[in-house]
């Protein structure tokens, strides 16, 4: 058996119990130093599954403003280990990954890691499509996600797509995990239309400054497409046509197709913001108008 690597390995959770098992299964007995679970409250066996695979459970309760959980645990239970990789649970360790991340972490001077994701729809693993991938890895106290003071924009608790902000390189990892989710198509639209809710309101607190230092240069195109209906038509013909989601065939042309609705969700909502917006900007200076009348 090789020594555990100097890595915490933080899961967040809730209502995780069709996909926990196998996350930690995955994982195995000897790749970290130590295994956390974040659970938000489970009503399921999610706590009762991490801790029967000897992983630490801590429980989290969001207040809805910053800090969600990610950037939670880092300041109030930051790791002891050199390392912290957030893994979601439905996201599987492979044995490729493990053997290059052992090599990886044994000798690296990068603050971070990019990590790369296989994508399975329907029960298959597609070949086409965006890749997937996030930057996920990362040396303690080399930075955190970043922060967004939301004021419960959404019910979610967990950073959506912030990036961490890091000082240092960051390198890539090629070997990819496997990204499976057991909770089926309605938990994905479900949660996607939760997301689409979050990017709306996100735009309208960054509209004004579409550019930020810290983004991803994949952030910034996607915040400038976003005010066009073109958004979610883009999405599809990049992801199907230029970058082989036809090779799935039906299942490629579905999952094109659900992500495609999700981007022109999130244009109708942040319309839908502005409207708002708008009218209550209308009555103020109505009411306005009468008290100084």
């Amino acid at each position: 058996m090789l020594p555990a690597l100097d890595l915490t390995i933080v899961i967040p959770s809730w209502n995780e119990e069709k996909n926990l098992p196998g996350c930690l299964e995955a994982i195995g007995t000897d790749l970290a130093s130590k295994i956390v679970v974040i659970d938000s409250n489970s009503d399921d066996n999610t706590a009762a599954i991490a801790k029967r695979f000897g992983a630490e459970v801590i429980n989290f309760t969001w207040n809805g403003k910053f800090p969600k959980k990610r950037n939670w645990y880092l300041r109030n239970y930051t790791p002891t280990t050199k390392w912290v990789f957030f893994l979601d649970a439905d996201e599987y360790l492979t044995e490729e990954f493990k053997a290059e991340l052992r090599e990886t972490l044994t000798t690296s001077d990068k603050a971070g890691y990019w990590l790369n994701y296989t994508v399975y729809f329907l029960g298959k693993q597609l070949k086409g499509g965006y890749p997937m991938r996030k930057l996920a890895l990362f040396r303690v106290g080399a930075g955190e996600y970043e922060r967004i003071d939301e004021a419960q924009w959404s019910r979610l608790d967990m950073e959506v797509h912030e990036h961490p902000v890091l000082e240092g390189e960051v390198g890539v990892i090629r070997s990819r995990i496997d990204h499976r989710d057991y909770r089926g198509v309605s938990h994905y639209v479900v949660k996607h239309n939760d997301y689409s809710a979050w990017e709306a309101a996100r735009f309208q607190e960054v509209a004004v400054n579409i550019v930020s230092t810290n983004w991803t240069w994949k952030q910034r195109v996607k915040y400038r497409l976003m005010r066009s209906v073109l958004i979610g038509p883009a999405y599809f013909c990049g992801s199907f046509f230029l970058l082989g989601g036809f090779r799935d065939g039906s299942k490629g042309l579905a999952f094109a197709i659900l992500k495609m609705s999700y981007f022109t969700q999130v244009y109708c909502k942040i319309r839908e913001h502005r409207k708002s917006s708008d009218k209550q900007h209308q009555q103020k200076s109505i009411l306005s108008s009468v008290a100084n009348a």
